[in-house]
């Protein structure tokens, strides 16, 4: 299992927020530090679906002493901690029996280096223009 670098901090008469600097926007807050925790875990699970459904790359986890080396992260006094990321296994293919009339099978041969996923890739695209 991976595990990714959070930064907790807390301002005075603030919550404890995390920011995670492998995935700039991931950020959460908690009022205790165990309540954070459990947030930033939440917030990584949601932010590498979200990746993962967009078609992005996942980094891999930064080197703890160069996330700690960068001043910025060392700006507001936060500390680092160590978020499990979601185990991330693609979806399961699974074999369909399709009939398609013969010059349009040609055709999507002709264009289609693989045509599994060139059938895929327009049902997705046919189903988010709705």
């Amino acid at each position: 299992m991976r595990h990714y670098i959070a930064l907790v901090h807390k301002d005075p008469d603030s919550d404890f927020g995390v920011s995670f600097p492998d995935f700039p926007g991931c950020i959460t807050a908690g009022s205790t530090i165990q309540e954070a925790m459990e947030m930033a875990k939440e917030a990584l699970a949601g932010h590498i679906a979200c990746m993962v459904e967009d078609g992005e790359a996942i980094p891999e986890p930064s080197d703890a002493d160069a996330v700690i080396a960068d001043p910025e992260n060392r700006a507001d006094g936060g500390v680092i901690v160590l978020v499990p990321a979601p185990e991330m296994s693609p979806p399961r293919s699974v074999r369909v029996n399709v009939m398609l009339p013969e010059p349009l099978l040609k055709r999507i041969d002709e264009r289609a280096e693989n045509r599994s996923r060139f059938l895929a890739q327009a049902a997705e695209k046919a189903l988010a223009e709705g």
